[in-house]
Parts: C-alpha cells; sequence; structure tokens
C-alpha cells in the first residue's frame, strides 16, 4: 500500500514537472492556487453564517450593497491594473528592469492621485448622500449609516493603490501569491468577527473596520517586505516615475476599462437592484446563492490566470503553438466544468439548508 501511494505521488510530481518550462511553472502554481483558493473559499463560506450571527439579515444585507456600491468606484483605476500587468510581462520578458521599474513607478503615481481625489471628493460629498435612500432602509434605522460608508470607502481607496503588488505578481506569472494575501486577510477577518461576537453587540460600523483593515494591514506589510527583497530592482519610487509610459498605460487600460464596465453592470448592480425593489432583507439570499455557484467561476480563475502573462510571454517570443495547444485544452475544461454546474445545481437547495439554513433561498 505505502509502495502504491508513493507510486502515485512520483507520478503526480512527474505529471507538474514535464512540458514546456512555461507550463510547468503555470502547473505549480495553479496546484499552489488550488490549496490557497481552496482555503480561502472555506473561510468565505464560513464568514457568512458567522456574519450573520454577529448582524442580522439586514444589516448584513445593507452591508453586501454598500460594499458593492462602494466598488464600483475600482473603474475609476481605467484598467490601469490589468494595462500594468501586460506591459510590465513584456518588459520582464525582454529583461528590461529599468523599463520595468518606470511602469510600476508611473502606474503607482497615478493610481495615487486618483484614489486620493475620489478620497476627497467623498469627504466633500458624504454629509448630503442620503444612504438611507440609496439603501432602501427607513431613516435612522441604522445607527452611523453615513460613517460606515465613509470608512468603508477610505479603506477602498487605500487598498486601490496597495493592490498593485497584484498585477505585479501576475506578470511574474506567480498568481498564487495574490491568493495568499487575499487568504491571510480572509482569515484575520474571520478572527476578528468572531472576536466581535463574543466581545460586542452587531455593529455595522464594527464589521466594517473588521472587513476593511485586514487586507490593508497584509498588503502594507507584504508591499514594504516585498519590494525591498524579491521585487527590489522595480521597487516604486519618485525618482523613476516617466510621464511616457502615462498614454501606453492608460491606452492599454482603457480597453481593460471598457471590459471592466460590462462587468460592473452584470455583476455589481445586483445587489443594489434587489435592495431598491425588495429591501435589504433579500439580498443575503441572493448573495449565498451567488456564492456558492461563484464556486465554478473561481476554479476556473485559479487555472485561468497564470495563462495571461505566459500568453504575453509566448507572444513576445512567437510561440504560437504553444498558444493554440494552451487554449484547446482550456475549452475542455470549460465544457467540463458546465458539467460540474449542473450537478451542483441539483444539490444546490440541500447544501443551503446545512450552510445558512436561516435564510431561505428558494
Amino acid at each position: 500500500m505505502k509502495g502504491l501511494i508513493q507510486q502515485q505521488f512520483n507520478a503526480a510530481l512527474n505529471l507538474l514537472q514535464r512540458g514546456h518550462p512555461r507550463s510547468v511553472k503555470i502547473k505549480q502554481h495553479i496546484l499552489a492556487s488550488f490549496f490557497i483558493k481552496g482555503t480561502s473559499i472555506i473561510i468565505g463560506f464560513l464568514l457568512v453564517p458567522i456574519t450573520l450571527h454577529y448582524v442580522d439579515k439586514q444589516q448584513y444585507g445593507i452591508w453586501l450593497t454598500l460594499s458593492s456600491v462602494i466598488a464600483w468606484f475600482a473603474l475609476f483605476d481605467v484598467g490601469l491594473g490589468h494595462g500594468l500587468r501586460n506591459k510590465l510581462s513584456e518588459a520582464l520578458a525582454k529583461n528590461d528592469l529599468a523599463e520595468a521599474r518606470s511602469l510600476v513607478s508611473s502606474t503607482y503615481a497615478i493610481i495615487t492621485a486618483i484614489a486620493a481625489g475620489l478620497l476627497i471628493l467623498f469627504l466633500i460629498v458624504n454629509p448630503f448622500i442620503n444612504w438611507s435612500v440609496i439603501l432602501n432602509v427607513p431613516p435612522g434605522s441604522i445607527e452611523n449609516l453615513s460613517l460606515v460608508a465613509l470608512v468603508t470607502f477610505s479603506f477602498f481607496c487605500t487598498t486601490f493603490v496597495l493592490q498593485l503588488l497584484h498585477p505585479v505578481f501576475l506578470a511574474h506569472q506567480s498568481p498564487s501569491l495574490v491568493g495568499l494575501l487575499n487568504l491571510i486577510a480572509n482569515f484575520i477577518s474571520l478572527v476578528i468577527i468572531i472576536a466581535l461576537t463574543k466581545l460586542t453587540t452587531g455593529s455595522l460600523l464594527y464589521l466594517a473596520l473588521a472587513v476593511g483593515l485586514s487586507p490593508v494591514v497584509v498588503l502594507s506589510l507584504a508591499s514594504l517586505f516585498l519590494y525591498r527583497t524579491r521585487y527590489r530592482s522595480i521597487s516604486p519610487s519618485t525618482l523613476h516615475i516617466d510621464k511616457r509610459y502615462f498614454y501606453q498605460l492608460s491606452s492599454l487600460g482603457f480597453k481593460f476599462f471598457l471590459i471592466g464596465i460590462t462587468g460592473l453592470i452584470i455583476f455589481s448592480t445586483d445587489n443594489l437592484i434587489i435592495v431598491q425593489l425588495f429591501g435589504p432583507n433579500e439580498v443575503p439570499a441572493y448573495q449565498v446563492a451567488f456564492k456558492y455557484f461563484g464556486l465554478i467561476t473561481s476554479v476556473f480563475t485559479i487555472i485561468g490566470v497564470p495563462f495571461w502573462s505566459a500568453y504575453t510571454e509566448a507572444q513576445v517570443n512567437d510561440d504560437l503553438n504553444w498558444i493554440l495547444k494552451t487554449n484547446k485544452n482550456l475549452q475542455k475544461l470549460w465544457l467540463a466544468l458546465l458539467v460540474v454546474a449542473l450537478v451542483m445545481l441539483a444539490l444546490s437547495s440541500w447544501f443551503y439548508s446545512i450552510w445558512v439554513p436561516e435564510i431561505d433561498v428558494a
């Protein structure tokens, strides 16, 4: 038995190490991402009932809707993060570290300016925004709603800048590091919310602090460490900001901006529509189903994301055969996931009753 297990392990190891060096690196990161993302998904699923234990269904619906509305402002990066990812991949493929550092520095400069402008504008207009109307709740029924919005938006603007570390990871074909930081942040949020359930009564403000502070702390520490070690040669610096790259990044980024608007309409307006039509109490039921079937998207994303920067590298090196072969394999995977989605649909009611029995999803 022991010999059989060793044999299977060696076979799996050989499979990981077989093929084009680019493919080998991708397979290793996909495996790591599955472990990291799988753990993160488990934490995400645990967060739902624990958060519902801390705040009531209406407050949870308000929190989900408020978060999704504020997330719309992510479009103000006009696709610069994706533009950096592609341009940085090209610079690294050519081993042009001077260009790579200028690209990173210039992107940080633009995004920081945008985030600062958004925060100042929000500080000015927030006192005049009627959040009760937007979130469809009786005036005064939720304490400190305007302050919750301000705290959430402030953390968003900070994360908006700090998460530029993600395209740097992706340009280096290291997507598992993105998942690792998200996992750590989610775990910290989980621990804080569990502590809040023991120490305080349900509060949207405390929930906003718990969820918003975690990624800021994790990304700040990771940036300080990695830009002094592994990515020291491309670390952002005011001395390496180059206006020549502004147009390159923005022209490519604008194409991703258009894609982002489409994604916003499809995926990020749902909570607000539900709130306006049916009230915040109905948002959790939708989000439970969305999170459940989002597992399919997560699996395909884990597998597909590493190929983005790899495609860029392959194109720079005129490796068309590798691109065509990889496309065929990804199409087969997509068809297999369709079958899995049908099985999940058949089991969904049973799963909901175990996961969140207090919410009627049907």
